[in-house]
């Protein structure tokens, strides 16, 4: 049973060896360089011949939206300017919430934990004051659309979360009365004019 035990690595070793002297007596041919061929690039061995490459950026082809009227279309700008307005203010919120869940995250001290929810709130308060809060309610529902898009959740489950279910539901009151909704979800289907805009803008390159 010993000799069993020592002989079968002893085969696997031995082929393994094989296969690579076999790899690596395998005549490479390498491409022809010119005069003017300076610049370093990757190659691959195919069969025994160095195939040169080099990686390419994405292109990415928008078609031409054709409108039905100069209404829809002036719909459509209005749209794109609105998005193009808060959109920075949703990829705002979602760097934060990131950062204070990693911090939470590190952190079991409960005291320390409301000082940090505290500070983001903080910080998400004062963008409000200083900025958010002159959003048109068009501008204001589209935010809170935007905010469940990059966090998949809507802004009334992270107040219930970080500042509890009453304070969530003050604020819940207190924006319908001027037409918002902290409970809207974003649909990529439903909201696909939305959709189309964010990813031609530019804010994921």
């Amino acid at each position: 049973m010993n000799f069993y035990r020592l002989f079968i690595p002893l085969i696997v070793m031995i082929t393994g060896a094989s296969v690579k002297a076999q790899v690596s007596s395998l005549p490479v041919k390498m491409p022809v360089m010119g005069k003017n061929d300076t610049i370093r690039v990757a190659s691959t061995n195919v069969d025994g011949e160095m195939i040169p490459w080099i990686p390419l950026d994405e292109v990415v082809i928008y078609g031409v939206r054709i409108f039905k009227s100069q209404a829809d279309q002036t719909a459509f700008n209005r749209l794109r300017y609105n998005v193009m307005k808060v959109m920075p203010y949703a990829l705002f919120a979602k760097r934060r919430y990131e950062q204070l869940e990693r911090e939470l995250a590190v952190t079991g001290d409960k005291k320390e934990q409301k000082k940090l929810v505290k500070q983001c709130d903080k910080e998400i308060k004062e963008m409000f004051n200083r900025e958010i809060k002159e959003l048109t309610i068009t501008q204001g529902q589209i935010l809170t659309k935007l905010i469940d898009r990059e966090l998949g959740r809507t802004t009334y489950d992270i107040i219930k979360e970080t500042k509890g279910g009453v304070t969530a539901f003050v604020y819940q009151s207190v924006a319908r009365v001027v037409g918002h909704n902290l409970k809207s979800t974003y649909s990529p289907q439903e909201d696909r004019d939305i959709e189309s805009i964010i990813i031609s803008s530019g804010f994921y390159q």
